[in-house]
């Protein structure tokens, strides 16, 4: 036999879809593809938490630091439109008077009810702080530092609940990503570093050792399922009205904050003048 002969019968060989060997190269080859789609399902998710933190902070800040003003709009409105109907006499005028007024004082909603210890999701993180006897740490920027960020992706990485092995590690991962999560949306950098901490020191987890193409396949078909609905989640964010606003500053969103609060000023100001013009 020469040489280029015994190539080729090894070659087909290794070509062979029925041999043990040939099954086990194809399904080390699952197994690769199974890896490299978690790690990216992990990336994609951490993306859409980021994201998902920088709304509600977006939201909660945009709360705090403007409803004030746009009340105070809605009230300075609803006193021109009024000045503007006594004047006139017009029953057109004070129609629209009435109903200013009336979005004034809308019906209370559950935050007004609970005065701000609950939302139609339940107790605020601020209430469910004191409950428990935890201090009480508001967000203070929409988007949390740049070292709270690295640590939050790199812990993210090492404990999603994903890599686990079987389902008691599974609930070790989410009880942790919890903290983790909650520890990130709040911005703190230090609780960040002591659960990194907290995880190099705690028990290490063993690679998955992966033999049985039709639990790889299943494998596959969760993740594609997870990321569909991961997908659905960052439109659904995106959409938002505070998505958008993000989106017009996503580089420095707290500039946008000021920005809107400074505008909002002046339209307050505007309107303070022509109620003084209308009743003095």
């Amino acid at each position: 036999m020469t040489n280029s002969q015994a190539e080729n019968g090894q070659d087909g060989q290794a070509a062979g879809g029925g041999g043990p060997e040939g099954q086990d190269a194809g399904t080390a080859r699952l197994a690769q593809a199974v890896r490299a789609a978690e790690q990216a399902l992990i990336e994609f998710e951490i993306a859409v938490e980021t994201f998902r933190v920088e709304v509600e902070n977006f939201s909660r800040l945009h709360h705090q630091r403007l409803g004030p003003m746009y009340s105070r709009l809605d009230e300075l409105d609803a006193q021109i439109a009024e000045a503007v109907a006594a004047r006139s006499g017009d029953p057109e005028d004070a129609r629209r008077a009435q109903e200013l007024r009336a979005a004034v004082l809308p019906m209370p909603g559950v935050e007004e009810l609970f005065h701000g210890w609950m939302g139609s999701e339940g107790l605020w993180p601020e209430a469910q702080a004191m409950l428990t006897d935890q201090p009480v740490r508001p967000p203070q920027k929409v988007r949390p530092s740049e070292e709270a960020r690295k640590v939050y992706r790199e812990l993210v990485r090492k404990a999603h609940p994903d890599l686990a092995q079987d389902e008691r590690e599974r609930e070790r991962r989410d009880a942790f990503i919890v903290r983790v999560n909650a520890a990130y949306a709040a911005g703190d950098a230090g609780s960040l570093q002591e659960l990194a901490a907290e995880w190099e020191a705690g028990p290490v987890p063993q690679e998955r050792l992966l033999s049985e193409s039709e639990e790889l396949y299943a494998r596959l078909e969760w993740l594609a399922e997870r990321k569909e609905l991961l997908t659905a989640l960052a439109a659904e964010l995106e959409e938002s009205a505070i998505g958008q606003m993000l989106k017009m500053a996503p580089d420095d969103p707290d500039a946008l904050l000021a920005e809107i609060a400074e505008k909002l000023l002046a339209d307050v100001a505007e309107r303070e003048q022509r109620l003084a013009q209308l009743v003095g």
